[in-house]
């Protein structure tokens, strides 16, 4: 994993286990977003990217703090900005 549960608690300012598991669940899932935008299959491409980890903590971060009323479409966009450098043009 890129990011670790540990840094991304850290990152939200999280100090209680009770989320553990559902932070853990959106940072499978922020990865799998990132690795999507920069079209590969390999968990490895993203260690690489220098920009991966911060798009991997802000697509968690935003998944996790707005479960309610969600911009998935704003969170894409920045989420291209962040990775456009390392996307590939087609899978």
């Amino acid at each position: 994993m890129v990011v670790t549960l540990e840094e991304m608690k850290n990152y939200l300012r999280v100090d209680y286990d009770d989320d553990d598991s559902l932070i853990g669940h959106l940072l499978h899932s922020a990865e799998k977003i990132c690795r999507d935008i920069i079209r590969t299959d390999d968990r490895n491409v993203l260690e690489k990217d220098g920009n991966a980890k911060t798009a991997v903590l802000y697509a968690a971060a935003y998944l996790y703090e707005h479960r309610e009323e969600a911009d998935h479409h704003a969170m894409m966009m920045t989420l291209r900005a962040l990775l456009s450098g390392s996307r590939k043009e087609a899978f």
